[in-house]
């Protein structure tokens, strides 16, 4: 962000010292959520860790969840790739399984980075908290409207059964995308091993898209 896009809550806009500051906090903030439940963080708690004092985080913030809020919008900003990673793709054949070997490797890699913003964006999304909801909706619809394109070209060249419908299918296959990766501690507690994990993720992917059974890469 540049000096004319940071403000202080009364609309002031902040200085290089007010940015670095305004960027401590979310720095501590992003690490505490890594280690304990957001509700339990403070703004003492919080300042405490930047250095600073709770009168300096409300400057910048009008309390901890508005700050969770730009910690995730960030993070939805980096999400943005995951629909790049389905966009233009070959799905026929081997490109497809590897087009999908790289969706699935993206959402994989994207939730082990942002593990801790994104468990507090799924528990409020599940509340019912629309800041939140809209958040995660931009990162996933955009992948899912990809998907869904690509099904729709199939089907349209005849490679690919039109009974399955694209968007439905689409939604299906990312909403599966990101609850796995979203919940891979669990599948090892079942002992399920990432690579089989990782090799059904690829094969629904590809079979989803493609209605074919998986090829050898």
């Amino acid at each position: 962000m540049t000096a004319q896009q940071v403000r202080t809550v009364d609309g002031r806009i902040a200085g290089k010292r007010g940015q670095a500051t305004r960027a401590r906090l979310l720095e501590c903030l992003g690490e505490m959520l890594v280690s304990q439940p957001y509700r339990s963080i403070t703004v003492i708690d919080v300042a405490r860790l930047a250095g600073t004092s709770p009168a300096t985080f409300y400057q910048y913030f009008p309390d901890i969840e508005s700050a969770i809020i730009e910690i995730a919008n960030d993070m939805a900003k980096d999400g943005a790739h995951l629909k790049e990673l389905a966009d233009g793709r070959t799905w026929s054949g081997k490109a497809g399984m590897q087009a999908a070997e790289a969706l699935v490797d993206g959402f994989l890699a994207f939730w082990n980075e942002h593990e801790a913003i994104l468990r507090v964006v799924d528990l409020a999304t599940a509340e019912g908290d629309k800041r939140f909801h809209k958040i995660r909706m931009k990162i996933l619809n955009n992948v899912t409207i990809s998907l869904a394109d690509a099904i729709t070209a199939l089907q349209a060249a005849g490679k690919a059964d039109a009974v399955m419908p694209p968007t439905a299918t689409a939604g299906a296959l990312v909403a599966m995308l990101a609850s796995i990766s979203a919940h891979q501690r669990v599948f090892e507690a079942w002992s399920i091993k990432l690579a089989e994990l990782r090799a059904a993720m690829i094969g629904l992917v590809f079979m989803g898209i493609t209605q074919k059974k998986p090829v050898a890469v």
